[in-house]
This record gives C-alpha cells, structure tokens and sequence, in this order.
C-alpha cells in the first residue's frame, strides 16, 4: 500500500514538474485541412483605426508573434492585405474591391519576410512589427482621401505562408485560433475610420443679426455657452441654443437641443422649452473661430462667432 501511494505521489509529483518547466509548443495546431502548422499570435494593438480629421498621420500598427515547432522560424512570408467596407443604408454593404458571392476580393500593400521577424526578450517566439499607413492603404485600393467616410472599414488580412509552402489565413484557421484568447490570431483585423469628437467645454460668443417676428435685437451680446457631452453618443447638450438672443426678451433659455456631431458634420436637435426646434447653418471654421447661424421653427435667427479655448483649437474639419 505504501508503495502504490509512493508511485501515485511520484506520478503527481512529475506530472506537475514537467507542466510547471515545459513552455507550451502545441504541435497541433486546429486548421482545417491540418492540424500541425503556425499562428501569428497578436501580442500588441498600437493603432487599430484611422482618424477620419487625420487620415495623413492614421496608420494600421500591430506585432505578432510567430507560433509554430521551430519558434518562428518555419515562416516563409507574410502577406498584408487590404478591402474597403462601406454599409450603404437601405442597400448593404459594398466593397473595393468589389467581391463576387462569398469570394474575398482584396489587395497586396505589403509583404513581410522571415527576416523581419526578429528575437525579443520578452518571448522566445520571432516577432514582427506590421505598420501599414493610410497613405499606403489608399494608394494600394487605388482611392483618395476625399472618398473616405466616416463609418468606414478598411478589412486587413494576414496570409502567412511557411517554408513547406503551406499557407494560413482566416479561410483555413478555426475559430479557436481566430477567436480564442490563447491563439489571439484572427488573421483579420477590421480598422474602422472613426471620427473623435471633443467639443466639450463652455465657450465665448458673439451674436449679431438676430431678429425674429417678436422683434429684433440690434447690435451684439457677447457671453458663454456650455455644451456638455453625452455619454455613449456624439451629441452634446447645448446650455443656450440662441445664444443670448432670448435676452433681449428678458427671457431664459430653456429644453432639450443637442448639438450633434456626425464626423464633422455639425447639427442641432431636440426642442427647446417652448417646443421650437433649431436648424444648425455651417459658414466657417478657423482654428480661432467657428461661425454659423441659427433658426428655429418660430423663425427666431442670429449669427454666432465661437471662440475656441485657449490650446483648443476648432478642428479644421468641422462643417
């Protein structure tokens, strides 16, 4: 008995032993036309969207790491591939290059070889850098930036191809290595053209030219307005949607209007205490100033100039 419960102990002890110093190579590898090959393991998103108010500096900027018997060292090739995806409202999504039924149609923007990966301290598998720019992505696609929107995506593919010529993607890997935690190799990296809105803050004004059925308001008032972001959405609430104008009546201001940020595209919605809403009317932008004026649905009107706060400069995009 002393013996068997030895055995059983030493069993254990080895068991633990070899699974606490063994550094996991997992020789089989879940594809599904083979079940030995590599992954590219995605160790760091540096930058996974492009800015739509600064595409010129946006890039596509990850490492990974290569997995496979030899460490990385059976990669032959890796190939960075590139679509655009657009959702067209009312008609589904579009692509360039335009595909056909469930046919991937993409782009070559660049290919790296075994000699960019490279040795770190932090792994004993190779590692690579992949940095592709807009400018590169655009120029590859064949498109500008003025035909770029917002809500955009631009579908980066890696096709890795070892030294036996074998080659993995996200056709032939399975979910567990595109989607499973330990892999983190889904092949497919969707970079979205987002739109950072931040115009929180409270603002100086100057209005002129207001009139409305009730009467005029000659001259200018100058005072602050507050918009105060929205969380989950780009909207802001505005403090005073006439901006002062509502002074002249010896009145406040008072509801519900938003303005409304849609990748530059500036609006107002919502009503104010009275139940008018208000339309937004875009003139100019400077870093110094924004300009534009306003109405609303008792044909109350005004012309505002906002001044930006100090290292906060208007972005130049906004419209």
């Amino acid at each position: 008995m002393k013996l068997i419960k030895y055995s059983l102990g030493m069993l254990v002890t080895m068991l633990v032993f070899i699974t606490s110093c063994t550094d996991f190579v997992d020789p089989r590898i879940p594809y599904s036309t083979f079940d030995t090959g590599a992954y590219l393991r995605t160790v760091a998103r540096t930058s996974d969207t492009f800015n739509f108010f600064d595409l010129g500096n946006s890039k596509f900027d990850i490492t990974v790491e290569a997995v496979d018997a030899e460490n990385g060292a059976t990669v032959e090739s890796v190939e960075v591939r590139v679509r655009r995806r657009r959702l067209i409202p009312g008609v589904g999504l579009e692509y360039i290059p335009v595909g056909t039924g469930t046919t991937v149609n993409d782009v070559l923007v660049k290919t790296l070889s075994a000699s960019d990966f490279a040795s770190t301290t932090e792994s004993k598998f190779l590692r690579a850098g992949i940095v592709v720019t807009s400018a590169e992505t655009l120029s590859a696609l064949g498109l500008t930036q003025s035909q770029i929107n917002g809500g955009d995506v631009f579908e980066f593919r890696l096709k890795m191809t070892d030294k036996s010529g074998r080659v993995f993607n996200d056709v032939n890997a399975s979910a567990d290595i595109k989607g499973g935690a330990f892999y983190a190799s889904p092949f497919l990296y969707n970079v979205s053209v987002v739109c950072p809105t931040a115009l929180a803050g409270t603002y100086e004004f100057t209005s002129s030219e207001m009139s409305s059925p009730f009467g005029s308001c000659p001259g200018t008032i100058t005072g602050t307005v507050t918009f105060t972001a929205i969380a989950g959405t780009t909207s802001y609430g505005v403090s005073d949607a006439t901006f002062g104008f509502w002074d002249c009546y010896g009145d406040t201001f008072g509801g519900n209007v938003r303005l409304n940020d849609a990748c530059g595209s500036l609006s107002f919605s919502g009503s104010d205490k009275y139940g008018d809403t208000y339309t937004f009317n875009f003139i100019s932008v400077s870093p110094a100033e924004l300009v534009f004026t306003w109405v609303n649905t008792s044909a109350e009107t005004g012309r505002v100039v906002l001044k930006s706060n100090a290292g906060k400069p208007w972005p130049p995009g906004l419209r």
